[in-house]
């Protein structure tokens, strides 16, 4: 027997033996997305709540896709999750009062536990089976896991026969490893939703954009199902992004996606973590054409900036007159979170021949709320300001702001908002002198 034999199987253990190692009062970070260790989970939750042994412990976590079982009302003396991102499944906790959110840039994520500004008792994670020399990939999801794993006092992991093995900066040694879960279970999954009429209106103005050779960024939702859906007849595309879907895979098969024309990792598709099917996770597994990397690296504008043509294209919930963009919050209630939409942003327009593109539907609840609105509600977090914001695309159209003055910035808004609120909002531009009295006498079309 080997010594990383002899190491592994001394560090092997149950579920229930390595959280009886987890105290009351502890900060764990919990593997996010669809990497979420749930059997790790709900042995915490067991001992935690059901057996009443933990209280007052913090659940750090990016971005919960899961059930989120210690968000339960039941189990506030217990367990108080506090994230980086929200979920639907933490969202109404959150509103509640009994969960926590931080707002900081997906970049900085890894800094903030690696300094020891947010330190670290416990981390829960799951890897896949070590390798022949002892390393365990984190699979689909690096982001801030390795940091997390740096900088704990005890890391947990759970090893999972169906975590993919992605290459990258996604290893963990297991010597790093305190207990060693053997446990196999499905992944979650999150497949892409189906585009809509309105999310393929907004694509279509946004591919006109992406020149072939083009490096492409985006995320997870319609619109970016959409994007994918438009791009079919580019060539030469790269990605250089923080997530990605299962869309990526028929451009990479059909050729549109290959890589060739990077500028920064030229030949890779540089992500972060993935969410998706079993597919995708199929896809990636060993596969050298993905690079997964911890977001300080990855979100970094610096190295976004490093690829030339870099289109980045980030969802927004809403946009003022002025051009100011929120993209976190409705109102005082958070919605998501700042993520990496302004590392991505600014990264792109640092670029050379780079594109910062910021897209949203015209409307919200049925099209009887316009999103392109004369200011930003009380309580809105800022996500651009104004100078951040180059291009911005509805259903309607897309216009250019970056350069533009508070006239040219609200004619060009209005132009791009739904026909039934475009007099409403014209009437306050006129109102608050941003557009002249006698521009626009009507500004239906």
């Amino acid at each position: 027997m080997t010594g990383r034999e002899e190491t592994y199987r001394d560090r092997l253990m149950s579920a229930e033996k390595a959280i009886s190692r987890i105290h009351t009062g502890s900060r764990i970070f919990l593997g996010s997305g669809c990497t979420e260790p749930q059997h790790l989970l709900y042995e915490l939750v067991k001992q935690g709540a059901e057996s009443d042994r933990l209280h007052d412990v913090e659940i750090v976590h990016i971005l919960s896709i899961g059930s989120a079982p210690h968000t339960d009302r039941r189990f506030s003396r217990h367990f108080r999750h506090n994230s980086f991102f929200l979920g639907k499944e933490v969202r109404d906790a959150v509103h509640e009062g009994i969960a926590d959110y931080t707002p900081v840039f997906l970049s900085e994520i890894p800094s903030l536990l690696k300094s020891g500004r947010m330190p670290l008792d416990a981390v829960l994670l799951q890897v896949s089976p070590p390798d022949r020399y002892g390393f365990c990939s984190f699979g689909i999801s690096v982001e801030a896991q390795k940091a997390a794993a740096e900088s704990a006092e005890l890391v947990i992991a759970q090893v999972n026969p169906r975590m993919p093995r992605t290459l990258g900066d996604s290893f963990i040694h297991i010597n790093e490893l305190d207990c060693i879960v053997e446990h196999e279970e499905e992944l979650i999954e999150m497949p892409p939703p189906e585009p809509d009429d309105v999310s393929r209106a907004i694509a279509g103005h946004i591919s006109d954009l992406v020149e072939n050779g083009s490096t492409i960024q985006t995320g997870i939702g319609r619109i970016p199902s959409a994007l994918l859906h438009s791009l079919t007849d580019k060539r030469g595309l790269g990605v250089h992004t923080c997530m990605f879907t299962d869309g990526i895979i028929d451009l990479i098969e059909s050729g549109v996606i290959t890589n060739a024309k990077k500028t920064f990792h030229p030949g890779k598709i540089l992500a972060s973590f993935c969410l998706g099917t079993r597919r995708l996770y199929d896809y990636v597994d060993n596969n050298p054409l993905f690079e997964f990397r911890p977001t300080d690296y990855n979100a970094s504008p610096l190295n976004i900036a490093q690829n030339r043509k870099m289109v980045a294209i980030n969802a927004a919930l809403e946009v003022d007159l002025s051009g100011q963009v929120c993209c976190s919050s409705l109102g005082y209630r958070i919605h998501s979170g700042i993520g990496g939409l302004a590392d991505f942003i600014r990264g792109a327009a640092l670029a050379p021949e780079g594109k910062p593109i910021i897209a949203l539907p015209s409307t919200a609840k049925s099209g009887t709320v316009s999103r392109i609105v004369p200011h930003l509600r009380e309580g809105a977090g800022i996500a651009m300001i104004r100078g951040d914001v180059h291009y911005v695309a509805t259903e309607h159209g897309l216009v250019y702001l970056h350069g533009k003055n508070l006239r040219e910035r609200a004619q060009a808004l209005i132009s791009i908002a739904h026909p039934n609120f475009r007099d409403e909002l014209t009437a306050f531009a006129r109102d608050h002198k941003y557009i002249p009295a006698e521009q626009f006498p009507s500004a239906k079309s």
